[in-house]
C-alpha cells in the first residue's frame, strides 16, 4: 500500500518497468553479500541514513505535526534521515540497484528480486534488540527469509481489499467477479467504465486468486506461482477486464479523487484510501470477498553496500518501537508488525488495527516476487519478467 503525499512518484513508466526487469534478469546468479560489520555497541554513528521508502511511511510532522516519528529518532542518535520516496516496487528495486542508498521499505514482489541480486545483505536481528516482539507470523516470512538468513526486518502490512461505493452497492459485494466480468450493477447501470484495477505487474496475482475460486479445474494452488496454462487463462481474464476499466490507478491521491469526482464505484484498494475517502464523508466502505485477497507486508531491507550501516541498524530498531509502529499505522491506514502497538496508541486508537484490517491476515496473499522454480510448479512457473512485460500489453489494450 503506498502514495500519500507525493503523487508524481508514482508514474510507471514502460522504461523504468523494462530497467527493473533488466535487473531483475541479471541477478539470478549473483552471490548473497556477507552482511556489513555495523552497530555494535560501540560502533560510531555515520550522521546520517538514506532511505528508499514508499511516500508517507517516513513522516516529520511536515503534512501533520501530529505524525513524526523522524525527529526524536534524529535527536536521540544524531543520525539524519534522508528519504527518497518511490511510488513502485519496480521503481525501488531500480533505485537500489543503482546504489547510493542504505535502506528500503521493500514489498514483497520486490524483497526476492533484491536478494536474489545480491542488492541487499542479511541482517544481523541481534543488532536489532526488539525483533522478538514481532508478530511471529512475519518473523520468518518466506519474502524476506532466506536459506535460514534474516534479509530485513517487517515494517507494517495490509489487505488489498474491494473498495466500493455504497450508494450503488447497498450492501458488500461477495467476489471480485464484479471488477473482472462484465455486468450490470445493483443501480442498474453497467460497470463498464466505472472500475479501476492497479497497474502493476503483481495485480496479476488479484486475477489469479480470482480464478483460483471461479475455474478450480485449472489447479491453482498460489496465485504466485502459475504455470503456462495457468498463466494464460489468468491473462485472458486481464484482457476482458480492459475495456471495463476507467484507470490503471498507481496513486492513491487520485483514486480518492476520481472515487470523489469521476464515477468510479468498485476497484482493488488500500485501507489508505477508504480511510480517507470515509473522512471525507464520502458514501465509500470495503470489503475481502469470499476468494479472499492480495496484500502487501513491507519489510525495512539494507544495501549489501550501505554507507550508514550503524546509523541503519539504529533505524530498524526505531522502526519497530511499539510508538512508531502504531503511528504509522494510524497514518498510513496499514498494521503494524508489532502486535503490542494496537494498543495504548491515542493517534491509532482502540479500534485502529481492526479497521485497517488485522482480522483478514488468514484470508491474505501477500505480494511475492514470483520465480522460474516455485513449490507448486518445480521449474515450470512464470517468472515475474514475463508478468511485467505481459502487463504493460494489457494495461495497452494489447
Amino acid at each position: 500500500m503506498r502514495s500519500v503525499t507525493d503523487s508524481s512518484a508514482k508514474l510507471i513508466l514502460v522504461g523504468a518497468v523494462a530497467l527493473a526487469v533488466a535487473a531483475c534478469g541479471k541477478k539470478q546468479e549473483a552471490p548473497a553479500p556477507e552482511p556489513q560489520a555495523a552497530a555494535a555497541p560501540t560502533a560510531t554513528l555515520e550522521g546520517q541514513v538514506d532511505i528508499v521508502a514508499w511516500p508517507g511511511y517516513i513522516e516529520r510532522g511536515e503534512t501533520d505535526k501530529s505524525y513524526d516519528w523522524v525527529t526524536k529518532f534524529e535527536a536521540d542518535t544524531g543520525c539524519k534521515v534522508n528519504v527518497k520516496t518511490a511510488g513502485t516496487s519496480d521503481e525501488m528495486v531500480s533505485l537500489m540497484t543503482q546504489g547510493g542508498y542504505d535502506l528500503v521499505t521493500a514489498s514483497g514482489d520486490a524483497s526476492l528480486r533484491l536478494i536474489r541480486g545480491g542488492t541487499v545483505q542479511p541482517v544481523d536481528i541481534s543488532k536489532v534488540p526488539s525483533y522478538d516482539t514481532i508478530d511471529a507470523r512475519l518473523k520468518e516470512a518466506v519474502w524476506h527469509y532466506v536459506d535460514g538468513k534474516h534479509y530485513g526486518v517487517p515494517y507494517q502490512w495490509g489487505p488489498n481489499v474491494l473498495m466500493y461505493n455504497t450508494k450503488v452497492f447497498k450492501s458488500a459485494p461477495t467476489s471480485w467477479s464484479v471488477l473482472f466480468e462484465a455486468q450490470k450493477l445493483p443501480d442498474g447501470k453497467p460497470n463498464k467504465g466505472r472500475m479501476q484495477a492497479y497497474d502493476g505487474p503483481i495485480y496479476i496475482a488479484d486475477a489469479a486468486l480470482y480464478l483460483m475460486s471461479k475455474k478450480p479445474d485449472l489447479g491453482i494452488k498460489d496465485p504466485y506461482e502459475l504455470n503456462e496454462a495457468q498463466y494464460t487463462a489468468v491473462l485472458d481474464v486481464l484482457r476482458k477486464q480492459h475495456p471495463l476499466i476507467q484507470r490503471y490507478w498507481h496513486d492513491a491521491n487520485v483514486q480518492v479523487q476520481d472515487f470523489t469526482n469521476e464515477g468510479v464505484v468498485a476497484s482493488s484498494s488500500w485501507p489508505f484510501q477508504v480511510n480517507t475517502l470515509v473522512a471525507n464523508k464520502q458514501p465509500i466502505a470495503s470489503t475481502v470477498p469470499a476468494e479472499g485477497a492480495t496484500g502487501w507486508a513491507d519489510t525495512t531491507m539494507m544495501h549489501a553496500q550501505a554507507k550508514h550501516p550503524n546509523c541503519a541498524y539504529k533505524w530498524l530498531e526505531w522502526s519497530i518501537s511499539p510508538k512508531v509502529q502504531g503511528d504509522v499505522a494510524a497514518w498510513f491506514g496499514s498494521v503494524p508488525v508489532v502486535p503490542a502497538a494496537c494498543n495504548g496508541n491515542e493517534i491509532l486508537g482502540a479500534e485502529g488495527c481492526k479497521t485497517n484490517g488485522i482480522e483478514n491476515f488468514e484470508k491474505i496473499h501477500f505480494w511475492r516476487t514470483p520465480e522460474a522454480k516455485c513449490a507448486t510448479q518445480g521449474d515450470a512457473c512464470i517468472p515475474y519478467s514475463r508478468w511485467a512485460t505481459d502487463y504493460v500489453a494489457i494495461m495497452g489494450g494489447r
